[in-house]
């Protein structure tokens, strides 16, 4: 008899469908657990097992995580935000010995993930078209003045997500606010364009590309993706194989682009699953499958573009009613 795939998702938060779509892949055949530092993550109460556990920063984070994949005996395990992303990379080791493999790619790819500045410059270094960023003001006022760049621009965290303290600018006075209400920004150049999404999946075993879906965003909503159109580009599709042959990246993949006068530019990279994915996924384009494939053994064959076009993603809000004596840990 097989021995049970056991999945533990981490920092589920939200992301109802991701554990839903899990349970409905096993189908029986494993169960699902699910961690978040709140008792008020409604996504816990969809899986099998849950678990609140310490913030990610906390000393006291890694060993309950360990703790829960040797008592679960958890088969993979995988993370919805990018801050754990690290500490999956850093502590694979860890979590191989107790029978988890982590759905993470290797700590210098997912660093350069977190770092902004760090991915751009390695696209340019790879020849990949950008769209310019600065970290030292005085070079981007003297790239403004010589009429290299011009307003408006971005300013945003060179680390950071789901669009938080990002801004604006269309002026000096703006960039130097910007700089003095937070730390360690960075300033990216604006064009005008229409912004695309891909969601890919590298095998773990082949370290090819296995998926790709590509979207339109229509509309974002706190950083994700709220409304959008699936599409196929063969360019679309040749950029992000080329890219993924480049990075290292293994696994789920998000990946953001901007459309301008014909060309694409890649704009972010998360090495997770993004908030759009239930698009691929209802297009039958199932990461599920091709993970819990990995991990029983089996390698994945390609499958770039394999869904219909001009299928349309609208996403709504649910809510989840408990008791408190039904809350997982104690209510805040």
């Amino acid at each position: 008899m097989n021995d049970p795939v056991n999945v533990l998702i981490l920092s589920a938060g939200t992301r109802n469908r991701i554990v839903d779509y899990f349970k409905k892949e096993l189908g029986g055949r494993g169960m699902v657990a699910a961690t978040d530092c709140s008792p008020l993550a409604p996504a816990l109460y969809a899986a099998d097992r849950s678990f609140v556990v310490p913030p990610v920063g906390s000393g006291a984070y890694l060993e309950a995580l360990l703790a829960i994949c040797r008592d679960c005996g958890v088969k993979c395990v995988l993370s919805l935000i990018d801050p754990e992303q690290q500490v999956l990379a850093a502590h694979r080791r860890d979590l191989l010995e107790t029978g988890a493999v982590p759905l993470v790619s290797g700590a210098e790819e997912v660093e350069r993930c977190m770092d902004k500045y760090a991915m751009y410059r390695f696209l340019k270094r790879h020849g990949f078209s950008v769209v310019r960023h600065y970290v030292d003001r005085e070079t981007f006022y003297r790239d403004e003045e010589a009429g290299v760049v011009r307003y408006p621009v971005m300013v945003k965290p060179r680390r950071g997500s789901a669009s938080l303290n990002t801004g604006r600018a269309v002026c000096r006075e703006d960039v130097d606010l910007c700089f003095r209400l937070h730390a360690d920004l960075m300033i990216e150049e604006f064009i005008e364009g229409r912004e695309f999404g891909v969601d890919a999946y590298v095998d773990l075993l082949s370290r090819k590309p296995a998926a790709i879906f590509a979207k339109e965003k229509l509309r974002m909503r706190a950083g994700e993706t709220d409304k959008s159109r699936s599409v196929r580009d063969e360019a679309l599709f040749d950029l992000v194989g080329a890219f993924l042959g480049a990075s290292g990246l293994v696994g789920v993949v998000d990946i953001d682009l901007l459309q301008s006068g014909g060309e694409y530019f890649i704009t972010d990279v998360n090495p997770r699953f993004g908030g759009g994915y239930p698009h691929a996924h209802e297009c039958g384009v199932n990461f599920v499958r091709l993970i819990l494939n990995n991990i029983a053994g089996r390698e994945n064959a390609g499958a770039v573009g394999e869904y219909e076009e001009d299928t349309f993603m609208m996403k709504y809000s649910e809510a989840t009613l408990l008791k408190k004596t039904d809350l997982i840990g104690e209510a805040p």
